[in-house]
C-alpha cells in the first residue's frame, strides 16, 4: 500500500509543479519537445534513470537453433501489451524474448533479435541504436517496440513515430498518411500473396518481395502527396524487404537460398508467432549478408532516395547517397533538431549513446558529428 502511494504521489509532481499535462508521462516516451523544466518535472517521476548503457557485446553462439520452445511459448497479447510496426519485434515480445509488454532497452532489442532470429549484430545494433536515439527515453533507456492505444485513447508513441526511423511503404502496413502505420493490414498482404503467386509459384521469393516493393512504392507515389523515401527509409525499406526471407524460414540457409512460405509469413506479419517447431537461420545475417540480397532488391525495384512534391510528382534528392553513413548523419543530426535545450543529465545520456550509434557503424572513413560537443 505504501508503494502504491508512493507511486501515485510521484506521478502527481508534474501536475504540481504546474505540468498537469505531463502527468503519468510513460517511463518509455521520448523526451523530445520538452522544455528543461518539464523534463526535470517528468524525470522525478521515473522509477529508475541509469541514462545511457554501454552496447552488449555479440551473442557466442551463432549456430541454427530451435527458438519456439518451452522457455518461449506463445501467449496472446494481453491488455496493456504494446505492438507495433515490425513484426519480428512483435514476434519476440509475443515468445517473451523481449519483455511480454513491448518496452524493452536497446541491449534487450540487440540481444533478443541475435537470439531470436540470428541477425548479425552489427546489423541488429546499428539499426536499434538508429531507432533508439530518435525514439527512446535516453534517461530511463526504453523505448517501445510500437504503438497500441492506452486507455485515453492515445497511442503509446515508440518506433512508430513517423518520420523518424519508421517511413513509409512497409510490406504489410500501411502509411503514415493514410491513418495506421503500426497495425496488420490485410489488403496490403494479399498483395503480398498476389504477387507471390504470379512470379513466385506460391512462395515469397526475391522477385516476389520485389515486384510488391515497387507496388507499394508506385502506389504511394499516387496516392500519398507527404511520401518519403529518404535515408534512412530508402535503407531500411529494401533491406526490411529481405527480412521475410532472411528469417522467416525455419533453418534458413547461412547464403539465404530458400523461399517463405505465406502460411510463414501470415504467421510473423498478422500473428506475432513462430511457426511451430521454428528455427532461426543458420547463420548471422549481417551487414554483407544483407548488402548482397539488398543489391538484388534495388536491381528489380530501381527507386532512389527522395520524396513526394505532391500526388504523384517523386523527385530523386541528389544529395542523399543512401549510405549507412548518411544514415547515420542523418540520424544524429536530426537528434541535435530534437533536443536542442536538453539538461545536463540528459545531455551527458545523449552523447554517449550517439558515440555508442557510431561504433555499431564500425566505419573509420565516416565523419563523426558531435551536435552537443565532444
Amino acid at each position: 500500500m505504501k508503494l502504491q502511494t508512493l507511486a501515485t504521489l510521484a506521478a502527481l509532481v508534474p501536475y504540481a509543479l504546474g505540468f498537469p499535462y505531463l502527468t503519468n508521462f510513460p517511463e518509455y516516451r521520448s523526451l523530445a519537445g520538452l522544455s528543461p523544466q518539464e523534463i526535470r518535472a517528468v524525470a522525478r517521476t521515473f522509477s529508475s534513470t541509469p541514462g545511457a548503457q554501454p552496447l552488449p557485446p555479440p551473442i557466442n553462439d551463432t549456430s541454427a537453433k530451435l527458438v519456439y520452445d518451452e522457455a518461449h511459448p506463445f501467449q496472446p497479447n494481453q491488455p496493456g501489451d504494446i505492438r507495433g510496426p515490425c513484426p519480428g519485434l512483435n514476434t519476440l515480445s509475443s515468445h517473451g524474448y523481449l519483455p511480454r509488454n513491448g518496452v524493452a532497452t536497446p541491449a534487450e532489442i540487440i540481444n533478443t533479435v541475435q537470439e531470436g532470429f540470428n541477425m548479425g549484430w552489427n546489423l541488429a545494433a546499428f539499426i536499434t541504436y538508429g531507432a533508439f536515439i530518435v525514439d527512446g527515453n535516453h534517461l530511463t533507456n526504453l523505448m517501445t517496440i510500437g504503438a497500441n492505444t492506452t486507455a485515453d485513447d492515445e497511442l503509446t508513441p515508440g518506433i512508430n513515430i513517423h518520420g523518424n526511423f519508421e517511413g513509409d511503404v512497409s510490406t504489410t502496413r500501411g502509411d503514415y498518411y493514410f491513418g495506421n502505420n503500426y497495425s496488420f493490414n490485410e489488403t496490403l498482404f494479399e498483395q503480398l500473396v498476389n504477387a507471390a503467386n504470379l512470379v513466385g509459384g506460391g512462395f515469397i521469393t526475391i522477385e516476389s518481395a520485389s515486384l510488391q516493393k515497387a507496388q507499394r512504392i508506385n502506389d504511394s507515389i499516387a496516392h500519398n502527396p507527404t511520401f518519403s523515401f529518404d535515408t534512412p527509409r530508402y535503407l531500411t525499406a529494401y533491406a526490411e524487404t529481405t527480412f521475410p526471407l532472411a528469417f522467416f524460414v525455419s533453418n534458413q540457409t547461412a547464403n539465404t537460398t530458400l523461399n517463405t512460405s505465406l502460411d510463414n509469413a501470415r504467421s510473423f506479419f498478422q500473428t506475432h508467432k513462430y511457426p511451430d517447431g521454428f528455427y532461426r537461420r543458420q547463420a548471422p545475417y549481417d551487414f554483407p549478408e544483407v548488402s548482397t540480397m539488398f543489391g538484388k532488391i534495388f536491381d528489380l525495384v530501381g527507386v532512389l532516395p527522395g520524396r513526394n512534391e505532391g500526388v504523384g510528382n517523386f523527385v530523386v534528392n541528389p544529395e542523399d547517397n543512401g549510405s549507412l553513413c548518411y544514415a547515420y548523419q542523418r540520424q544524429v543530426n536530426l537528434t541535435g533538431q530534437l533536443y536542442p535545450n536538453p539538461t545536463s543529465e540528459l545531455e551527458t545520456a545523449i552523447k554517449a549513446n550517439l558515440i555508442s550509434f557510431y561504433q555499431t557503424l564500425e566505419d573509420p572513413t565516416c565523419e563523426q558529428l558531435f551536435p552537443f560537443g565532444q
